[in-house]
């Protein structure tokens, strides 16, 4: 996009903080990062810009841009795209944009049938994404991490080849976390587990002799509504609740922009929310909460499929249901009435502007959703959410915490490339 009209809400809708005033002297070190971050940022949201529109943008003059580029191009933030744009007075100035080598991101998400591991580089782009079907249930959180690592390193030698260079990773998991610990992960079978260590070893024993990746870790629904967030494209929702539909069922609120984590960071923990209070024992200690109607086992064994046979038993359920089985249609409908039912709730009280169906729910929508909206619609005082409002939707393809989690690293680099300029 190389227009000078207004610019659309960010990609990375949190900007970093304008440096503090230190005095008579300002910080000039603390400013010209700032300033570096804004630069990139604009380049980065446009896609295509040229220098004069990026001063425009920023409200920097076009000298102070100037400069900022060349140290942005020297490090390898930004490349210049051959093309020129002439619609503006004056002489054509030559397009940027971000760099297709060079700084990136690495995402983990290990959830309780499967491992994904996703690179995303600087302009948001999946580079590498890789899959392993396994089951971590009960199996010891340290051999969990030792094989993710090791899907990673495949991955960051895959991304070498690309010349991407990896700066940081961010472990995506289906529990409460907090400090770089799993506080909970019932459906893993974790407690109190330091995962950001254990995963930086993992790594470090697995890469010996190279520079050790920062590790972070956070829930996985709320790195997949960071995806979806950041990800998805014009048109998408800043105030939504989205739901993972996996084992386990996952939700995260997104209010103007950004998660609403709440006071511990545990918000979002829908999947655990009553459904029925006689209903059947769920692995937090509790009975009847939603994933025991509406998660993927409750879903399989519902429908008469194996309930341990993971994405294969998804696909087969998404078959039958296209095919008129009773039972398919069956365990569907019983999912999105407690869906609908729990849902109606939060939307009542937090007024979210629209609900996005992520995880195994995406591909089922096509049954879950009419059922959920008419729940909706029943239950919502607002009034609001009548079947085809268009306030209930599917995930996009983006919407993953695999790459949520990327898109997160190459966020932190967005807001400080200084921090991750390649060494002298």
């Amino acid at each position: 996009m190389t227009s000078s009209s207004p610019a659309s809400p960010p990609a990375f809708p949190e900007p970093p903080a304008p440096p503090r005033a230190l005095g008579p002297k300002a910080d000039k070190d603390t400013v010209r990062r700032h300033n570096l971050s804004l630069v990139l940022r604009a380049v980065h949201d446009e896609g295509e810009i040229t220098r004069a529109q990026v001063a425009a943008r920023v409200g920097l003059t076009r000298a102070a841009v100037s400069s900022l580029v060349e140290q942005l191009l020297e490090g390898g933030f930004l490349a210049e795209s051959g093309k020129t744009f002439s619609g503006q007075a004056g002489r054509p100035g030559t397009v940027l944009k971000v760099a297709r080598t060079g700084v990136a991101g690495l995402g983990i998400e290990i959830n309780i049938d499967y491992v994904t591991v996703c690179v995303v580089d600087l302009a948001g782009t999946d580079r590498v994404r890789l899959t392993e079907h396994l089951d971590n249930r009960d199996v010891p959180p340290a051999d969990v991490l030792h094989r993710a690592a090791r899907i990673a390193v495949r991955a960051t030698e895959s991304a070498a080849e690309q010349q991407l260079r990896l700066v940081g990773a961010q472990l995506a998991l289906p529990g409460l976390v907090s400090g770089g610990t799993v506080r909970q992960a019932p459906n893993l079978g974790w407690s109190r587990v330091a995962v950001e260590g254990l995963l930086a070893q993992a790594l470090a024993a697995l890469l010996p002799g190279r520079r050790a990746l920062p590790v972070g870790a956070d829930n996985e629904a709320n790195l997949a509504a960071l995806a979806e967030l950041w990800c998805a494209g014009p048109g998408a929702p800043r105030s939504f609740l989205y739901l993972s539909g996996e084992v386990g069922v996952g939700g995260a609120l997104v209010v103007d922009g950004r998660l609403l984590r709440g006071a511990h960071g545990f918000a979002g923990e829908i999947g655990h929310v009553v459904a029925r209070a006689d209903g059947p024992p769920c692995r937090c200690g509790a009975r009847g909460c939603l994933e025991q109607y509406a998660g993927q086992l409750a879903l399989l064994r519902n429908a008469g499929i194996d309930e341990n046979a993971g994405v294969p038993g998804v696909a087969l359920l998404e078959r039958r249901a296209a095919a008129g089985d009773p039972a398919a249609l069956a365990a569907l409908r019983t999912a999105g009435e407690r869906l609908g039912i729990v849902l109606s709730g939060v939307v009542n009280m937090l007024d979210p502007e629209a609900v996005v169906l992520g995880g195994i729910y995406r591909g089922l929508a096509p049954w879950l959703a009419p059922v959920v909206e008419d729940e909706l619609a029943a239950r919502v005082v607002s009034g609001l959410w009548a079947a085809g409002s268009g306030r209930l939707r599917p995930s996009s393809l983006a919407g993953d915490a695999a790459r949520g989690a990327a898109a997160l690293v190459v966020r932190e680099v967005l807001a400080d490339p200084v921090a991750y300029a390649p060494a002298p």
